[in-house]
């Protein structure tokens, strides 16, 4: 490739197919005609000297090649934008709507924070809360379906230190809890200690956002040569509690999620007879919002409403 004699404009297309992943909303975006996209993207792969895009039913295909540039041109375009049109964000005269995947139990804990700075400051931004059902949550937020996803994402985010500064998603750690064993007040073990043949025998109550049959707890179990009886699995913390108050059955669920369940009171909290370790949540979002006003006033309002000072 000859960068003297490259039209940068090529790159602004580049970037645009690779976030919107279709040559149709990628001229929508620019403002420019599909042909005329199309153009753009042909005189890219003859300058880069490969096909950078492949066509699929549902769009376009970026190639390994493709995978590899994107995070530096969008990292050079954004630095490009801020320097010649850095811009503010007024949230008190722009409405914007944003898309956020969690957890009720996190949305719970944060929700009515973010709604007291909303109002405390006049925004007139619109927060969407979208259920999160996965513990990868790559693909929503690359395809554009949530702007931020906040959770607990250990596979994520280690996947995203080892890439370093290849990787196209940010995140930024909002707080940190720990796995505790809850039953309810008079439960058969609430007076003894709860060792770990008494939690193996016990029957137990799953809550797994992912709906899985299986979770962390299982994994230590398993691998400690042990299982236990899971009766029944739900996806909801708040249900987990109602469950847990009115039988005999165990859970294991994070500590600052407690609140949640809306049954906390009623709740007997026992330290777990073997390790899960620290639960991460984190706050994920792509790297082409990295720079937009909007999106930071957004992520910082988060990082206030989860006590981290941005």
């Amino acid at each position: 490739m000859n960068f003297r004699t490259l039209d940068l404009n090529l790159l602004r297309v580049f970037d645009a197919l690779m976030s919107e992943g279709s040559l149709t909303r990628a001229a929508e975006v620019l403002a420019i005609t599909q042909p005329a996209a199309s153009h753009a993207l042909k005189r890219l792969n003859e300058a880069v000297g490969e096909v950078l895009f492949v066509r699929n039913a549902f769009g376009m295909t970026p190639s390994p090649r493709a995978e590899a540039l994107w995070p530096q041109v969008r990292s050079a375009l954004a630095a490009l934008q801020l320097a010649l049109a850095p811009g503010e964000f007024d949230p008190q005269t722009q409405a914007v709507n944003f898309r956020l995947a969690m957890t009720d139990a996190t949305a719970a804990l944060l929700a009515p924070a973010l709604v007291a700075v909303i109002e405390r400051e006049q925004a007139l931004c619109n927060l969407r809360v979208l259920p999160l059902t996965t513990h990868e949550p790559r693909r929503m937020i690359q395809q554009g379906e949530v702007d931020l996803a906040l959770g607990h994402f250990p596979e994520t985010v280690t996947a995203l230190l080892a890439a370093g500064r290849h990787a196209t998603l940010r995140h930024a750690r909002l707080y940190d809890t720990r796995y505790v064993c809850v039953m309810r007040r008079g439960h058969p073990l609430a007076e003894r200690p709860l060792t770990l043949d008494a939690y193996c025998a016990a029957h137990h109550l799953l809550a797994s956002a992912t709906g899985r049959s299986q979770g962390y707890v299982d994994q230590a179990l398993t691998a400690l040569g042990r299982q236990r009886r899971v009766v029944m699995s739900v996806n909801q913390y708040f249900t987990a509690g109602q469950v847990v108050t009115q039988s005999d059955l165990l859970s294991v669920l994070p500590l600052a999620f407690l609140p949640a369940t809306g049954h906390e009171g009623q709740l007997l909290v026992r330290e777990l007879p073997f390790d899960l370790g620290a639960m991460q949540v984190n706050m994920l979002w792509h790297m082409r919002h990295d720079t937009e006003p909007a999106h930071r006033w957004l992520r910082e309002r988060v990082l206030r409403s989860a006590g981290v000072q941005p």
